[in-house]
């Protein structure tokens, strides 16, 4: 094998991860198992390291290592169902980014009127009607959510 050929370490150095990181996305299934030495150590082809990255922005990007699978399977099977590409995935990706952050924005204007408010004691403010932290909105709201999901 040519000198290009990356040893586990190399690799995983490379693409900012650890070693177990790169055999747990073996298991997974995300990477093929690359050949091997002959004294043993797994070789990698440079393209690992850019698989690898690839992985780690699809993650940050909420994906999980699931659906990241799942791209990465239909990338291989383009003649495949369009519903499942990164474009119709990222609608459903960006759909759920736009609910939480809606959600978080809720939660910061109710946390700023408590802070406005004076509230220091949670279970006295709860109790009290003028209390600006919505209880049963939140509560109804997250029930709602979890039942949607």
């Amino acid at each position: 094998m040519s000198g290009e050929w990356l040893r586990t370490g190399e690799v995983a150095e490379a693409a900012g991860v650890n070693t177990q990181t790169l055999r747990y996305y073996h298991r997974r299934g995300l990477l093929e198992e690359p050949p091997r030495s002959n004294g043993g150590h797994r070789l990698y082809p440079p393209e690992t390291v850019t698989a690898l990255r690839v992985i780690k922005v699809a993650q940050r990007l909420g994906f999980t290592l699931g659906e990241v699978s799942e791209l990465v399977e239909a990338a291989g099977h383009r003649h495949g169902a369009v519903d499942v590409g990164l474009r119709a995935r990222a609608g459903v990706k960006l759909a759920e980014v736009e609910r939480k952050i809606a959600d978080l924005q809720l939660i910061r204007e109710s946390l700023v009127q408590a802070m406005d408010a004076g509230c220091d004691d949670l279970l006295t403010c709860a109790t009290n009607s003028c209390c600006p932290l919505p209880f049963s909105d939140l509560a109804t709201r997250g029930e709602r959510q979890a039942g949607s999901g």
